[in-house]
């Protein structure tokens, strides 16, 4: 297949594909680009407006796997709302789900967190904390992380410093390079690799 990865980030999703697959990752800041790059040398990786991307290039994949910004969905907004840090909800997330539903003709995956309100249009499942709009079934399922002896748990991850990071890193399957920064936010923001893998296998049970 050939797959368009949205908003690549590092690359928690796209972990356990393998290279069977021709992988197209789009990614807006640099040094995330230069990160996944290091973990995939095998997919082209651009730096480029993710949302613009879809919308120009849409039509030359088989498969599309898009996860637009989630800090203005998620349960945390109000807080963040009452502290002062005020911003209107992202709607770049629904203008995504109902471009794919209506104008794309291959199969596709929107992920975004369990949000703070009534979802727009309802999700197709909800997997871990992650709310998942698609053009095909995908059954439910739970995945189960070994956190290792630090005892790192999940996205609880506000207090997590040095080599911590590589824990929770491992934990996720992925190892992070060094010269990474900013490895909170992007831990935070990685899809556990068993949800991608899971999501792949049943996009492949769809198409046979």
């Amino acid at each position: 297949m050939k797959i368009l990865n949205l908003y690549a980030g590092i690359g928690g999703n796209r972990k356990l594909w393998g290279d069977e697959h021709e992988v197209v990752a789009v990614e807006y800041e640099q040094y995330i680009a230069d990160a996944y790059k290091e973990m995939y040398p095998n997919d082209t990786v651009i730096v480029a407006d993710a949302h613009q991307y879809l919308l120009d290039h849409y039509q030359e994949f088989d498969f599309i796997w898009s996860s637009p910004p989630c800090p203005t969905h998620s349960k945390m907004s109000p807080v963040n709302v009452a502290r002062g840090r005020k911003k209107y909800p992202d709607m770049a997330l629904y203008q995504e789900i109902l471009w794919l539903k209506h104008f794309y003709k291959g199969k596709w995956v929107v992920e975004n967190v369990t949000p703070f309100y009534k979802a727009l249009i309802d999700p197709t499942v909800i997997l871990d904390r992650h709310y998942i709009w698609s053009n095909f079934d995908i059954d439910k399922k739970q995945f189960e992380r070994d956190y290792g002896e630090d005892g790192v748990y999940g996205r609880n991850v506000g207090g997590v410093t040095g080599q911590k990071w590589q824990t929770l890193a491992r934990a996720y399957g992925l190892e992070l390079p060094e010269a990474v920064k900013n490895k909170r936010k992007l831990l935070r923001n990685a899809v556990i690799p068993e949800m991608g893998l899971h999501i792949i296998e049943e996009l492949k049970k769809e198409i046979q």
